[in-house]
């Protein structure tokens, strides 16, 4: 009853009639991706809580990928013990606000965007998937909630909480499995792998995750996306294997026809920092600066964050072949963008900026941009 007043589910927990989870190990274990999205989200808005959520390790040994891809969640049926209906208003609700998220996380960094879309899931994308439905509407509103936490566990990545992160990939998965959604699982195994390789891993699982989400029958411009990333894991393991991952993108990206939205868009710009990733980790640098200058070049305004890393990368690229001063001009704008972006991995690249620029502190004009950027953090 108090469900249905509210409009919202209510949990033996929220009532108060359960013991709220101790542990972070608590929060995942459940096995059920939607009570573990639910779980997750209200720890993240409790402040007495939210501490759970960053003592949890990040783990290669859960790094797996559902095995089917078969919906069998069915939508609530009947009027009893469910909290209103939901339909084609609330699915394409859940599309607009994903849209909304990804791209303030872009302008502004994820940093302040992040709470607001845990409150989003946890309360309203949450709501209406325990809502009456029929099937069909039931299974969009299942891949929109799983858009929303594969975009919630990438900013709790880019918040350097990465087992929180992995939780919510590994819950988009599953999400997009009960939804039958191919093309959100491929994006969220290629989320899963590029999550690993960010943190340094190399391993087998991590390329075979990468593997199964380039091989997946999906859209043209899905299966760009995961190719471009499983060439950038290719190329630790097999140069001729990530050149060929490499080619294919760029002929899936030439044939392929998009429509503006997170999941559904994959920016040129982006192809092109790829392939800047791909040549670098085959030890051709001129080849990557190239393509940092053609990615930097392509990013839109509305790429705010992506725009500065890549100029980051660009910098880092350029000092590496010897071009100190193009590196500075880089480096320079690089800290007048940085202030409004509210990013771990902004941090991290103004870290290497002066970790890079060390050996050089006695060239004037690098002096100077050192003091200008400690000056400002």
């Amino acid at each position: 009853m108090l469900s249905r007043r509210l409009q919202r589910t209510v949990t033996a927990e929220d009532a108060g009639l359960s013991r709220a989870p101790s542990t972070v190990s608590e929060l995942i274990q459940e096995a059920d991706p939607l009570r573990r999205l639910s779980a997750l989200t209200r720890a993240e808005l409790d402040p007495t809580r939210r501490h759970l959520l960053s003592s949890g390790l990040y783990s290669l040994a859960v790094l797996a990928a559902p095995e089917a891809l078969q919906p069998h969640r069915k939508p609530p049926a009947g009027p009893a013990g469910a909290p209103g209906r939901a339909g084609r208003a609330e699915v394409e609700e859940m599309q607009t606000m994903t849209r909304v998220f990804a791209e303030a996380a872009q302008a502004h960094g994820p940093g302040h965007v992040r709470t607001a879309l845990a409150a989003y899931l946890g309360h309203d994308a949450t709501g209406y998937l325990h809502a009456r439905a029929t099937e069909d509407l039931h299974r969009q509103l299942l891949s929109g909630a799983a858009q929303l936490t594969i975009l919630l566990g990438t900013m709790c990545a880019d918040s350097g909480a990465d087992a929180l992160a992995q939780r919510y990939h590994q819950t988009g998965a599953q999400l997009s499995v009960e939804a039958g959604d191919a093309s959100t699982l491929a994006i969220a195994l290629r989320t899963m792998s590029a999550h690993a390789h960010d943190l340094g891993h190399r391993t087998p699982a991590v390329l075979n995750l990468a593997e199964r989400a380039a091989t997946r029958e999906t859209a043209p411009i899905v299966q760009a996306y995961a190719q471009a990333h499983l060439a950038v894991v290719q190329a630790h393991h097999d140069k001729h294997a990530a050149l060929t991952a490499l080619t294919s993108c760029e002929r899936l990206y030439e044939k392929a026809h998009t429509t503006p939205g997170p999941f559904t868009h994959y920016p040129v710009g982006a192809l092109h920092y790829q392939r800047a990733e791909t040549l670098a980790a085959l030890g051709d640098q001129a080849g990557a600066t190239r393509a940092l200058t053609a990615s930097l070049r392509l990013r839109s305004p509305a790429e705010g964050q992506a725009r500065t890393l890549t100029r980051a990368r660009l910098a880092e690229s350029l000092l590496g072949q010897g071009h100190l001063d193009a590196a500075l001009t880089h480096w320079q704008t690089f800290l007048d963008e940085a202030p409004g972006l509210h990013s771990l991995r902004i941090g991290r690249c103004l870290d290497a900026m002066r970790r890079l620029l060390n050996p050089h502190r006695h060239h004037r004009a690098t002096a100077q941009l050192l003091t200008h950027a400690a000056a400002l953090y």
